[in-house]
């Protein structure tokens, strides 16, 4: 195993910097925390260098990692080979040095509940350089308390305590509260994180919206936190402070992953999941997770894939030397390729492959538009926020069986369908991929063919759910995408479904109703008024 000193070894002499490596030669039985004798070196080698010196060791007590501190911390390295799963512990403890008398810090308690350690030991320094208290602690079951417990102070001779028996039985007691917050099979517990510069109810209202993203995904909520701030943290979000809070409640809950409600910068993911010990997704992955489930068709799955791959190349990071070797060998050409790099071009061969075949799926259909155009049949287009009803309109109005179901997205790939007029006019009426607040960018560039088709349209029905406390804002985001796509010198007719929810004795917005038809979707009788509106419009 190649001896590597992490952590800050600037302006030590070699052979302090050799003193340091040989640390990795030692040995401690697995039952002990640590050996005093390893102990002892420890402390001889940090007051020396006026630095702490960091250990972390596993469970068959090898010494795995040597970090070099500065004065005041260490700084713990991504270890990928050992996680800690549901129920389970890091199986690695924490030997460090303080150079004067001083118990765990924040920073260690924080490292021990974020990196689920076995254990944290500081070892204090005297003055004179012999060895002070030792302070240990280690992690509590127990989710109605702190998430660790600080044991009492003792010597560099009480180190050799049965920590193995101890940290068994934690992971007993773990497992089992673990089993009683377990969720469904293929679902995940997620804690929702953002912060917000603006008003905290626009930001509840979001946070309303990314609880049925998760659920359309699967996702099971078991916390939501929300911090107002004068600016987004640039590597956090919320800062790192307020992070290591959450994800501790986090963990407490039995969190399997963090869930924030906004576009992560690449920069913002590499620093929080080199941070957290938990998967990391942003409400744009969510989306994306989404679609990638429901794209049925060809055409929808090459869309979806396009976005995700859109997406992921500027997020394409590494998180440990192994992926930083050169691949190039005997009989390659030039100095060769990270894996990284060959990550990367794969991604944008990908990307050129799918931008081809979306092309020509394209052609096909500007070839089926030419045959409507031909026959001269009227379009109208459903448009509207996600889960308003448009695939329900459609199927009442035209007694079809596409899939309509209340959740977000249901509907992905476009659907066509003819409809006949009382007085014998025919149109085609086609339901489309629904809106939502924050579109991704990569969404909307990747789905741009099929978006396209709304040009084409005679009338447009804007499908508005009134009995969503939200429909204002959601009628806004419907209007600001069709702005974007210069759909908005089409004329559109108001639909405002699921009237059958509403009071409207008591709805605070009659003169926003009178602007267009009121309707229930699942109620045939309640569309002839619709029904008469399209078809004075189609002969206008």
């Amino acid at each position: 195993m190649k001896k590597i000193v992490y952590g800050n070894t600037a302006g030590l002499k070699n052979t302090q910097i050799k003193r340091i490596e040989d640390l990795y030669a030692l040995k401690s039985p697995p039952e002990f925390i640590i050996t005093p004798e390893i102990a002892t070196q420890l402390i001889e080698i940090s007051h020396e260098i006026r630095r702490q010196i960091g250990l972390m060791v596993d469970r068959n007590g090898r010494i795995i990692c040597v970090i070099a501190g500065e004065p005041q911390r260490i700084v713990i390295p991504v270890i990928s080979d050992y996680v800690a799963g549901p129920g389970r512990l890091k199986g690695l403890r924490c030997i460090h040095t303080h150079l004067s008398e001083e118990a765990l810090t924040r920073d260690d308690l924080t490292d021990l509940a974020l990196l689920r350690l076995d254990y944290i030991t500081a070892i204090c320094i005297k003055p004179d350089g012999s060895p002070g208290n030792v302070y240990s602690g280690h992690i509590l079951p127990d989710e109605t308390q702190d998430p660790y417990q600080v044991l009492p102070r003792s010597s560099i001779l009480e180190l050799e305590i049965d920590c193995q028996a101890q940290i068994h039985a934690l992971e007993l007691e773990l497992t089992q509260t673990s089993n009683l917050h377990r969720p469904e099979t293929g679902q995940e517990n997620a804690f929702l994180i953002n912060a917000t510069t603006k008003n905290p109810k626009e930001a509840y209202a979001s946070f309303e919206e990314l609880k049925e993203l998760c659920k359309t995904s699967r996702i099971r909520v078991i916390g939501t936190a929300i911090q107002r701030r004068q600016q987004i943290d640039a590597k956090f979000v919320v800062g790192k402070g307020k992070l290591s809070s959450l994800v501790i409640k986090a963990i407490q809950n039995h969190a399997t992953m963090l869930v924030f409600d906004r576009e992560l910068t690449p920069s913002q993911i590499r620093s929080i999941t080199d941070f957290v010990e938990m998967k990391v997704i942003d409400r744009t992955q969510l989306i994306l997770d989404i679609f990638a489930k429901q794209a049925k068709s060809r055409d929808g799955k090459f869309q979806v894939e396009l976005a995700q791959m859109e997406y992921l190349l500027p997020r394409l990071i590494t998180r440990n030397t192994a992926m930083s070797r050169l691949t190039g060998g005997i009989g390659g050409r030039g100095p060769g390729e990270t894996k990284l790099e060959i990550n990367r071009r794969r991604v944008r061969d990908r990307i050129t492959r799918l931008k081809k075949e979306i092309l020509k799926i394209r052609k096909q259909r500007t070839q089926q538009k030419s045959k409507r155009k031909r026959k001269d049949l009227p379009i109208i287009s459903i448009v509207g926020y996600t889960n308003a009803g448009k695939s329900t309109l459609l199927n009442t109005l035209t007694q079809s069986n596409i899939i309509a179901a209340n959740r977000l997205f249901a509907t992905l790939d476009p659907s066509s369908r003819r409809l006949r007029f009382p007085r014998d006019t025919e149109v085609i009426i086609t339901d489309t991929v629904g809106f939502i607040q924050n579109l991704p960018k990569e969404l909307m560039e990747a789905f741009h063919a099929t978006l396209e088709e709304l040009s084409e349209a005679d009338i447009i029905l804007h499908i508005i759910d009134v009995a969503n406390p939200r429909y204002e804002q959601q009628k806004e985001s419907v209007e600001k995408i069709l702005t974007k796509l210069n759909l908005d010198r089409i004329p559109i007719l108001y639909v405002f479904n699921k009237l059958d929810q509403v009071d409207l004795e008591t709805f605070d917005n009659r003169w926003l109703l009178n602007q267009g038809v009121m309707i229930s979707a699942t109620q045939k009788q309640t569309l002839v008024p619709l029904v008469e509106k399209l078809e004075s419009m189609v002969h206008i």
